[in-house]
């Protein structure tokens, strides 16, 4: 599920989670900020008290496995977060690059290990301004290759605008590049 700040992403990942089964919820934010405190105790007001929380701002892919057994579903919220996590505490923006890919990669690859629903909810945040920096954009650009990775191997990826959620695979949309390929300039 994807789109801008305040779109409805996160409300509709809890509806489509919430369609059945038992539910995981991987949360990656952490209450550094009063705001973030705020947003973290309103999300958590909003979801189901029988649906189960693993707090993992850094690492899903070595905790989801125990944390997931008995589940029918698994809804992550936010790649977002986990990539901006990620980014900070690696450092070098360009050695930190290949890592979250890799990770990216082997989250996806711990996806289809399993037979759980995933729902996962990032931010779209390529449809904004350039960003003023240097880590701005370096975050945007990866954020973007990340979201991408994510949105071919899905079987649904809905688009949320002001509310609205449009189904994109339903609606035709296919990946139009070879994602194996090194340059992000098409992409």
């Amino acid at each position: 599920v994807l789109g801008g700040a305040r779109s409805g992403k996160s409300s509709c990942a809890e509806s489509l989670a919430g369609q059945g089964g038992k539910t995981l919820f991987v949360a990656t934010a952490e209450a550094r900020d009063d705001d973030m405190k705020q947003r973290i105790t309103r999300h958590r007001a909003r979801r189901p008290a029988a649906w189960d929380t693993l707090e993992e701002p850094l690492d899903p892919v070595a905790a989801i496995p125990s944390a997931l057994v008995d589940h029918d579903t698994l809804l992550l919220d936010c790649v977002t977060v986990w990539v901006s996590n990620l980014l900070l505490a690696l450092g070098d923006e360009n050695d930190a690059e290949a890592e979250i890919l890799a990770r990216a990669g082997a989250l996806l690859d711990l996806y289809e290990q399993t037979d759980t629903r995933w729902i996962l909810v990032s931010n779209e945040v390529g449809l904004g301004v350039v960003p003023a920096t240097e880590l701005g954009r370096s975050y945007r650009d990866l954020l973007g290759r990340v979201n991408q990775l994510f949105a071919a191997r899905a079987d649904k990826v809905y688009l949320m605008v002001a509310g609205l959620a449009l189904d994109l695979k339903s609606a035709g949309a296919q990946p139009y590049f070879d994602l194996s390929q090194e340059s992000g300039e098409e992409s």
